[in-house]
């Protein structure tokens, strides 16, 4: 029996789509219902065939759901009598990749209604095109590399272009098709905590507790999950981290493809969810692992995607038999969410009665008893972090993928700076950005550079600087009051020494 998942999100992407650009050229003389159609069935075909072109494989599988889903669809390209042997190396298939490289014609067409209206009907296209996507992807048993590459490109592509047309608008995967990976739509909660894109400083509403209330509080119910398509987008907004960024569109892609399949009843590959973040402070990887648990949730990984913070501290304890227990009420606390150990390379440091290597045992004993409960992610320097994965036989082979973060270029400093003074109100003259720019740039970019932190740092004296010159003056005006000039910034930003991860 053929696989139809392919046929069916390739129907609702032609109805979805056909129906948007009858809306969007509504009044437009010369144009046919019925000839949309067929472009948009084209349109489907093209997108298909390019995605199991990714990878230059061409599988057997792909090539039946492509003869499934097109053969009667268009007869005039003989793809209805032909078979995956005669098909595969064929013009139909070979060299098709390349069509995730242009510009849709149809997509432009919604687009440019949006523009013009106010609609959002390049939603429509968005939605369903990635579902063929990662159908495509989930025809095979291990979707490759090239494949979530190719995925991820298409994702970007036409989030640039919806952006363009709406710039106010953060596309939301609210209407899932057959197949389809879409989330749940819904916006964060309002009041709920968020971080701060590129200092990692987190904003809450504060909630007081009832002074007259004698018992303890109900926990809250955890808000229902964020779509995927809005967490990336928030991932996506952060300040540099191209590579980062690449690397989390992969891991989501990948337990899409997989989700997928499992629906499905196809077989699906056993892989472990756990990370090791690498890099020094400041770089987001807090940040990133926050938003990674959420589309942990989103894709059904874990049930609650929270994150737990913890380190050596919380880890470890001083006394024979006290560590084990420490290590489980850590566990405990990221039941169904993630937990991120911080510079975890701190455990495998000592001799042999130092109990941080008895919390590394646990922790290897953990992650396999709760490897379908808990996501892990551990956190450090490079350098030190080979050290730790090298301190149980067990360890290396449970982090299949590190992520490297970066140092920023003083270029990103300068942005996160625009980012920090936006929100407080303060506005850096133009010589001012130059000094402190100048600033930034001596500072050595050595093990320990706070990136972020220092940025932050040079930030909040300069604004200690001003207040000491504006208190001095008569009249302020609000310019007075906003504007940092060279004379408000420090000659040298103070470096943390042996800083800790904490911050990123």
């Amino acid at each position: 029996m053929p696989n139809r998942a392919l046929d069916a999100v390739v129907t609702s992407f032609i109805d979805d789509v056909t129906d948007a650009l009858v809306e969007a050229t509504d009044g437009l003389d010369g144009l046919q219902a019925d000839r949309l159609g067929t472009d948009v069935t084209v349109e489907a075909f093209n997108l298909s065939v390019a995605m199991i072109d990714a990878d230059e494989r061409h599988t057997t599988d792909e090539l039946e759901a492509l003869i499934d889903s097109f053969g009667h669809r268009l007869p005039d390209t003989q793809l209805l009598m032909a078979t995956p042997d005669t098909l595969r190396g064929s013009t139909l298939v070979v060299g098709r990749r390349q069509w995730l490289q242009e510009d849709s014609e149809l997509f432009g067409i919604l687009t440019d209604a949006d523009r013009h209206s106010g609609s959002a009907l390049a939603q429509r296209y968005y939605e369903r095109a990635l579902d063929i996507a990662h159908v495509v992807a989930s025809l095979d048993v291990v979707p490759s590399d090239a494949e979530l590459a190719a995925i991820s490109q298409l994702r970007s592509r036409l989030l640039t272009g919806i952006r363009a047309s709406r710039p106010d608008r953060t596309p939301t995967s609210s209407t899932p098709g057959p197949g389809g990976v879409s989330g749940s739509g819904r916006p964060p909660a309002s009041g709920s905590a968020t971080a701060d894109a590129d200092t990692d400083i987190i904003d809450a509403d504060v909630i007081d507790a009832d002074a007259d209330e004698p018992t303890a509080p109900e926990v809250p119910a955890d808000p229902p999950p964020r779509p995927l398509e809005e967490l990336l987008a928030e991932l996506d907004q952060l300040i540099g981290l191209d590579q980062v960024k690449a690397q989390v569109h992969l891991v989501a892609d990948f337990l899409c493809v997989q989700r997928l399949r499992a629906e499905r009843s196809l077989p699906i590959m056993e892989n472990s969810n756990h990370l090791v973040f690498t890099g020094n402070p400041g770089t987001g990887k807090t940040t990133v692992a926050r938003l990674l648990a959420q589309i942990y949730r989103t894709l059904g990984v874990v049930a609650r995607g929270h994150l737990v913070e913890t380190d050596r501290s919380g880890l470890v304890a001083g006394f024979v038999g006290q560590t084990a227990p420490l290590v489980r009420a850590r566990f405990d606390e990221a039941d169904e969410g993630m937990l991120f150990i911080d510079e975890a390379y701190t455990l495998a440091r000592g001799g042999e009665n130092d109990f941080g290597r008895e919390a590394i045992d646990q922790i290897v004993k953990l992650m396999e008893d709760r490897r379908d409960r808990v996501v892990l992610v551990v956190a450090g320097y490079p350098a030190e972090m080979e050290l730790f994965l090298s301190a149980n036989p067990g360890l290396r082979s449970r982090f299949p993928t590190i992520i490297d973060f970066p140092d920023y270029s003083t270029g990103q400093l300068m942005a996160i700076i625009d980012s920090i003074g936006g929100k407080q109100r303060y506005e850096l003259t133009e010589q001012a950005r130059l000094k402190f720019a100048e600033v930034l740039d001596v500072v050595p970019r050595v093990k320990g550079f706070g990136n972020a932190r220092v940025a932050r740092n040079l930030f909040e004296a300069t604004v200690n600087r001003h207040a000491s010159r504006v208190v001095k003056m008569d009249g302020h005006t609000d310019e007075d009051l906003t504007s940092l000039t060279p004379e408000d910034v420090p000659d040298t930003v103070r470096a943390p020494h042996e800083p800790s991860e904490a911050t990123k």
